[in-house]
């Protein structure tokens, strides 16, 4: 029987704020955060610090930015390669 309307249009369900799955299974990609500026510019600054950040360390950091654990976790991990990369280059 086909699906009421309002079924049928349900957006896809977020899994693990990672990936969306829809009704045939297939994965499709969050798409990419969009940072502000503002968090940019915290992001960075902390990053200057320490390129590690603790699980409290990050708490709260993602707290203050409005961002979610994942994001601010991604976030250090892409800059860590980013940075890595830039430093073999010399």
């Amino acid at each position: 029987a086909p699906l009421p309307p309002q079924e049928h249009e349900k957006p896809p369900a977020i899994t693990n704020g990672e990936l969306r799955i829809n009704g045939k299974g297939k994965k499709l990609r969050k798409p990419r955060t969009i940072y502000s500026s503002l968090q940019l510019q915290a992001l960075n600054q902390r990053f200057q610090q320490t390129q590690y950040l603790a699980l409290p360390e990050r708490a709260e950091l993602a707290a203050q930015l409005g961002l979610t654990q994942t994001q601010v976790k991604i976030w250090f991990q892409n800059k860590r390669s980013k940075y890595k990369k830039i430093m073999k280059q010399g």
